[in-house]
């Protein structure tokens, strides 16, 4: 190795490598770095104690036969897979996986619907806008428990609805069977899911109709573009992402509906409108199957995980597809 003399009376300074240029801002980016975990380990804990925990134990409880003398014991015998062969096996997980996705499929259809077109209508100027819309958010304040008991006596034989449909002769005389029937009860628990959802839609699209600039309307309207043509080219696509979180929501939420069908029919008549939710609901706390009804309840967990990654993927697909168009 050859070193090079320095010239008599000059001190020569070591070039400074690239290393130890960059180490105070990597100082700085790893302090930065530590400072974002030490705000989101509250948060991190938070969700493993109340949702990380009970899923896990959740899972670990369908493989156990757990009954109630474990809740004073602690033994849950090891059961393997027979409470996921009892539920497939007992002859009603397709009625129930059915009637779960026609009440889905059937209440966000409504409320998506109805709630887009009521933010529609709001997003215009007119009298009393702000007071029709908060009157329109009581069916989303009221305790759902509340608005189940009035809908059970409303829909009842001599109810409200009856009585209403009959006056226009759009009913028998006998009125609607909408408790007892076997072939309405669905569709009864339905409708109201769909006037308790509505508000929730409402809101969020019209939040989402707000944050489109009007001038973009406003050109489209100066340039002749009809308002179907408007609504499908400039609103729907600039709504997209609004659209994805009402209806994600609305899912995430509408599987899991208990009470509004305990309260009206109680799953009946004869688990015509019993859902997966409402079947793990009563294989917990009526009959007191823990393991049944921890594996019912993971069967719905991974249904709704599915169905809501396969919209995210084709919703993206349709994102990716209009940008490169």
């Amino acid at each position: 190795m050859t070193h090079t003399a320095s010239p008599p009376g000059r001190t020569v300074v070591p070039a400074a490598s690239s290393q130890d240029v960059r180490s105070p801002a990597h100082h700085a980016r790893r302090r930065e770095r530590a400072a974002q975990w030490l705000f989101l380990t509250p948060a991190l804990l938070y969700m493993a104690a109340f949702f990380g925990y009970p899923i896990v134990k959740n899972v670990v409880m369908s493989f156990q036969n757990y009954s109630v003398s474990s809740l004073y014991t602690g033994a849950a015998p090891f059961a393997g897979l027979l409470n996921y062969r009892a539920i497939f096996g007992s002859g009603l997980f397709g009625q129930l996986a059915w009637n779960t996705a026609v009440f889905t499929v059937l209440s966000l259809a409504g409320q998506f619907t109805i709630g887009l077109a009521l933010a529609l209508f709001f997003a215009r100027s007119f009298p009393l806008n702000g007071v029709i819309r908060a009157l329109l958010l009581l069916p989303w304040l009221i305790p759902l428990v509340a608005s189940a008991t009035v809908w059970r006596w409303m829909l009842g034989q001599d109810g409200v609805v009856n009585s209403l449909l009959e006056s226009m002769h759009l009913a028998p005389t006998a009125g609607v069977p909408w408790l007892a029937s076997t072939n309405v009860a669905l569709f009864a628990v339905t409708l109201v899911n769909i006037w308790i959802g509505i508000p929730f839609n409402m809101v969020i699209l019209y939040s989402g109709l707000r944050e489109i600039p009007t001038e973009i309307h406003e050109a489209a309207a100066l340039d002749g573009v009809a308002a179907i043509a408007g609504f499908r080219y400039i609103t729907w696509p600039m709504l997209r992402p609004v659209v994805t979180v009402v209806l994600i929501l609305g899912f995430i939420y509408t599987v899991k509906v208990i009470d509004i069908i305990l309260v009206i029919t109680g799953g009946g008549p004869a688990n015509a409108s019993q859902t997966l939710a409402v079947q793990s609901y009563q294989l917990s706390f009526k009959t007191f199957l823990f393991g049944q009804g921890a594996a019912m309840g993971n069967i719905l967990i991974l249904i709704s995980l599915i169905l809501a990654l396969v919209y995210l993927r084709f919703n993206r697909a349709g994102l990716r597809t209009e940008g490169e168009l």
